[in-house]
């Protein structure tokens, strides 16, 4: 082991609590590692990988950091690979074929991926060594950032017979961490947690109002050591400050999830080279994001949850070295993660809605998330969460995935590719490209339509055109995925079942806007900020840190919200016309609410509303005040 560790990995020795983790591991048994951000959670499973006969899988919900990780252990001659969608056919080939010969120590894999029934065909008669899972807290409905793939996980672990487990996580409270041990069969003696102090941090608390916010974030970084990062709430907010701080003479970018996948890329490998100082973004930036030397993190707006906030301060001072976490706390930031949290969560209408149309789809189906979120105007993230909770209640069985839109050139002339074929096949294929009006343009054909027509079942005319490919005869591209399901309680009741559902994410609602009060409790608290953090992980620290705003006598401010202002007349006018237009994706009060708010919907960016001047005119009001507004104009 020491050999391995010191010639493939370059270290002398395993860190503290590594040594237990590998050991647990290499013994045959599962394992909880709960490391703070930036703690060494990556060699736990990676030497044990390396060591053992077979291949690990790893699951992680990270796109980039299973790419960096990838290319990591490649470099050090170790051989690992990925699968995502990034990767081009002839690569995913390629990757799969790898794993059955059994040539891969480690495979990264998302947890959508690992749920996908197809993929999990190709395990068969892999020997699997381990199973990492990263970001563990997401398997549990208590986790900050529950992802319901995640939920899925013990059921497929199960399926596999894997006997090593080994879940990680930088943010796991008490509740959490029992959910974790509960679900992966974890004994309490192998759960090895590591302090989340560190006295390298310092932390400090500076309220403020909507008005001196952006001066004061100047004085802050013009005072403090570079590189730097600013976590927002918003994209547009990130937009925005990063411009401001560039015209300061600052060398800033802006760093979200609405920005092309290779300007994220490009963004975050001049972060981490040096030629960018100051990265303003969401929490889409920092994932995996191992950078030894950030001397500030800056939050410009109150973050969502203490264990976001644990998360984001981690990465800042990697090295040991002194580094500054500054909190902006604006009152008015209350009232936008509230509005956020109050406008994910669908009415019971919008559920039963949703339901009634998939469950009198017959007992197998295939739908559109997407399709059903902007019919229904619910996020595919939440329907995909309802789905998964019908999956768990045994009234759906999910099945493989599809597509229902094909791309197809022809690679050779039309009468070539007919020539020899039999009549009823000839005759199916002229049909499929009788549409084609000069043979070197792409065709699209959509599957769900086309097959009818040809008087064949829709996997019958995939199987078709994917024999083409496979021949060279057609280059193909494919898109708008469906996902196939099974109705596995015929008599399921729309109606009841949707008001359990609605029920479910209510609490899930009720438990964010928990959230958000920790937070506040922190802000305001007189209490060591550094012992209130470690607190809440269920960590207790005897003395005050000593490097934290409280330790120095800075004694907390209430946050007082400015009580709401009343709609104006103009205001009221500019709406009523809106409603007048009687656009569908304005349908109904919380729809409007929604849009009124500044939140965006699946309905509202279909039909393109963020463009109109009246998306977001009451965003400085609370959602719950803008609902009952909406309610009394319909």
């Amino acid at each position: 082991m020491n050999d391995t560790l010191r010639n493939i990995f370059g270290f002398d020795g395993l860190r503290a609590g590594q040594a237990e983790v590998v050991a647990a591991l290499m013994e045959g048994r599962s394992a909880l590692a709960i490391f703070p951000t930036g703690g060494g959670k990556s060699l736990c499973y990676q030497l044990p990988a390396v060591l053992l006969e077979g291949t690990a899988l790893v699951v992680s919900p990270l796109l980039a950091l299973m790419k960096d990780q990838v290319d990591g252990l490649i470099a050090k001659g170790v051989a690992a690979a990925r699968l995502d969608s990034t990767l081009d056919v002839d690569h995913y080939a390629e990757t799969v074929s790898q794993l059955k010969q059994g040539e891969l120590k480690l495979l990264y894999v998302s947890p959508e991926k690992l749920a996908n029934a197809e993929f999990q065909k190709s395990l068969k008669g892999v020997k699997i060594s381990l199973i990492a899972v990263d970001e563990a807290h997401c398997i549990s409905e208590w986790g900050h950032n529950f992802r319901p793939d995640y939920l899925k996980l013990t059921t497929i672990f199960r399926k596999l017979r894997v006997n090593r487990i080994l879940a990680l996580t930088a943010t796991a409270t008490p509740k959490v961490e029992t959910d974790i041990r509960r679900q992966f069969c974890i004994a309490k003696k192998d759960v090895v947690k590591l302090s989340f102090h560190r006295s390298n941090l310092d932390l400090r608390i500076t309220p403020c109002s909507v008005v001196n916010r952006k001066s004061i974030l100047l004085e802050k970084i013009q005072g403090s050591k570079k590189p730097s990062i600013v976590y927002v709430t918003r994209q547009e907010t990130a937009e925005e400050i990063a411009t401001f701080l560039s015209r300061q003479k600052l060398n800033a970018r802006a760093y979200h999830a609405g920005l092309r996948s290779e300007l994220r890329r490009e963004i975050q490998e001049e972060f981490m080279g040096g030629a960018i100082d100051i990265a303003v973004a969401t929490i889409a930036f920092g994932m995996g994001v191992d950078k030894s030397d950030i001397r500030a993190v800056f939050h410009y707006n109150l973050p969502k949850s203490l264990e976001g906030y644990t998360q984001e301060i981690g990465r800042a001072g990697r090295d040991g070295q002194v580094a500054i976490c500054e909190l902006l706390a604006c009152a008015e930031d209350q009232t936008v993660l509230e509005n956020f949290i109050y406008s994910d969560i669908p009415s019971e209408r919008a559920v039963r809605n949703l339901l009634e149309r998939v469950l009198r789809l017959g007992e197998n189906f295939d739908v559109s998330i997407y399709e059903l979120a902007t019919t229904c105007d619910i996020r595919q993230t939440v329907i995909e969460t309802l789905f998964t909770y019908l999956e768990m209640d045994g009234i759906l069985e999910v099945g493989g995935k599809s597509f229902d839109t094909y791309r197809v050139k022809l690679l050779r002339p039309l009468k070539d590719l007919l020539a020899g074929r039999k009549p009823k096949e000839r005759k199916q294929l002229e049909q499929v490209f009788s549409p084609l009006d000069a043979e070197w343009k792409w065709l699209s054909v959509k599957i769900p339509d086309v097959a009818p027509e040809l008087g064949i079942s829709s996997e019958s005319l995939r199987d078709l055109i994917s024999e083409l490919e496979a021949g060279g005869d057609i280059a193909l591209k494919k898109s708008g995925w469906r996902q196939a399901y099974r109705l596995k309680k015929a008599e399921a009741d729309p109606k009841s079942i949707s008001a359990a559902m609605a029920e479910k994410l209510q609490e899930r609602e009720a438990r964010e806007l928990g959230r958000l009060d920790q937070v506040l409790a922190l802000v305001q608290g007189k209490r060591c900020l550094t012992q209130a953090l470690l607190a809440h992980f269920g960590e207790k620290m005897d003395e005050p840190c000593g490097h934290c705003d409280r330790c120095r006598g800075i004694a907390p401010v209430k946050l007082k919200r400015v009580k709401p202002r009343k709609i104006s007349s103009s205001e009221h006018t500019q709406i009523l016309t809106l409603l007048e237009e009687k656009n569908a994706a304005l349908g109904t009060p919380r729809q409007l609410a929604r849009y009124l708010c500044g939140m965006s919907s699946p309905a509202s960016m279909r039909a393109r509303l963020y463009r109109n001047d009246t998306y977001g005119l009451l965003s400085d009001l609370p959602f719950t005040e803008v609902e009952i507004f909406a309610e009394s104009l319909f």
